[in-house]
């Protein structure tokens, strides 16, 4: 098995490099035994690698993807993604806690990115989807969207505030470190994306095209994190109401809606009213806001991801399309590559493709059903299996799957199983003062972890 001979590799090789990097013997003694522990050890390292040496090598940000069989056919390697980086920039974190790279490794690695990004093209504060990553200039994600993109940046400010809290009790250089990190989030604009003051926050602006976009953020979707970030800002914060009435839509975000026996609990607004969205709802936001125990006035967010990862499940078990391959060890839908391009795959929009990260990113919720999945991948499924992990998506049905990746989809795989395991960034960035008081302003409970 696959598993074994990456095992041996890394038992045997305990100076192989990541990088400038090395795998330290501590962490790897422990795999010999191929224990749960050892194949999470075994997966997070391998998506760690993708924000380490697959890197962009003069920002050191993510590439927005990797394709292994070096064709690309719309945009080449040196695009890299704000919303993948803060990804990154939490996997980096896991990758020196996991013992993958030293301590100073990981220091150095985020100094060039926070250099990168203090010169980088960014508006009022917001930074765009995608730049050049030798450049710094802005590459547009479309014709229009050209500029500030709200939603990204907020994933990018999620991963840098998890780097400002290890380092802000650290030495002197960490320390400055954490500060350039402080300057830099204190810069975004949150109000600015409010558009003069209405009570919702839009998604881009553009210098060229202004709110063209016209793309106000209303209703559940993976975008809880831009919320909570612009009330918690200490300079340019937004008013509760903004969450009130924009996102939560004066309460409608709530249903008491039922999909295959489990409650949807708040409406997946942005779906066209379908009953659930792509998995990874359930993951970006939460890979620095704590859900446990989390709740406001219109959910308890344990729940309504918990329930979300479990409607995937059973969906893909109860297999309604008769779908080769479904199963207990064989689920989980999101959006990621598909046969034709990109697609969000949900249960009621389903082309038989599987999005490893989907089932692997839900550890905290499903650990044991997610654990099936990572055990197929690497017993049985060995060829999905690449240099920085499970490829992005697969079909068995249509005898399909490319050797390629995406920085939003590895990202969360590394930072979601240390959730599961330790709860590490979620302690992190739930310690940020400023997000404390940003989700008491908007009416959160947050409760202390036994």
């Amino acid at each position: 098995m696959r598993i074994l001979i990456y095992i041996f590799l890394i038992v045997t090789f305990t100076e192989c490099t990541t990088g400038n990097s090395k795998v330290t013997s501590q962490k790897v003694r422990s795999s010999v035994q191929i224990s749960d522990d050892s194949v999470l050890n075994l997966v997070q390292y391998q998506t760690f690698r993708y924000f380490w040496d697959g890197a962009e090598p003069t920002s050191g940000m993510a590439r927005e993807r990797l394709h292994m069989d070096d064709i690309y056919p719309h945009h080449p390697p040196k695009i890299i993604t704000s919303g993948g980086s803060g990804f990154g920039l939490m996997a980096i974190l896991v990758g020196i806690e996991r013992g993958f790279i030293s301590r100073r490794e990981g220091f150095e690695r985020f100094l060039k990115i926070v250099g990168f990004l203090e010169r980088a093209d960014s508006f009022h504060g917001v930074w765009p989807h995608w730049w050049d990553g030798e450049t710094g200039r802005v590459a547009p994600f479309s014709k229009k969207d050209d500029g500030g993109d709200l939603v990204e940046t907020s994933f990018l400010v999620q991963g840098l505030l998890c780097v400002r809290q290890y380092f802000k009790d650290g030495t002197e250089e960490e320390q400055e470190l954490a500060g350039r990190i402080d300057a830099l989030w204190k810069n975004v604009e949150w109000d600015w994306h409010t558009r003069g003051g209405e009570n919702v926050l839009y998604w881009h602006w553009s210098p060229n095209y202004g709110w063209d976009m016209n793309f106000d953020v209303r209703g559940y979707n993976e975008c809880l994190i831009m919320y909570v970030l612009a009330a918690s800002s200490p300079t340019h914060p937004i008013d509760p109401a903004v969450y009130h009435e924009g996102w939560a839509m004066n309460g409608d975000i709530k249903t008491d809606r039922e999909f295959l026996g489990y409650r949807t609990v708040l409406n997946h607004y942005e779906t066209n009213n379908s009953p659930v969205g792509p998995l990874f709802w359930a993951h970006y936001s939460y890979l620095g806001l704590d859900p446990r125990h989390l709740s406001d006035r219109y959910a308890d967010y344990w729940t309504l991801n918990r329930n979300h990862a479990l409607i995937h499940y059973k969906h893909c078990v109860e297999n309604p399309n008769q779908f080769k391959g479904y199963g207990t060890d064989c689920w989980g839908l999101t959006s990621s590559y598909s046969i034709k391009g990109y697609a969000g795959h949900r249960p009621d929009k389903d082309l038989g493709v599987i999005s490893p990260t989907a089932a692997l990113s839900s550890f905290p919720y499903t650990p044991e059903k997610s654990m099936k999945v990572l055990r197929f991948l690497y017993n049985e499924a060995d060829s999905l299996i690449g240099e920085y992990g499970p490829y992005d998506a697969f079909s068995l049905e249509h005898g399909w799957y490319l050797p390629r990746y995406l920085a939003i989809d590895q990202g969360p795989i590394p930072v979601m199983i240390e959730n599961y395991r330790t709860g590490f960034l979620w302690d992190l960035f739930m310690s940020c003062p400023e997000v404390k008081t940003g989700m008491n302003k908007l009416g959160f409970a947050v409760q202390n972890q036994l």
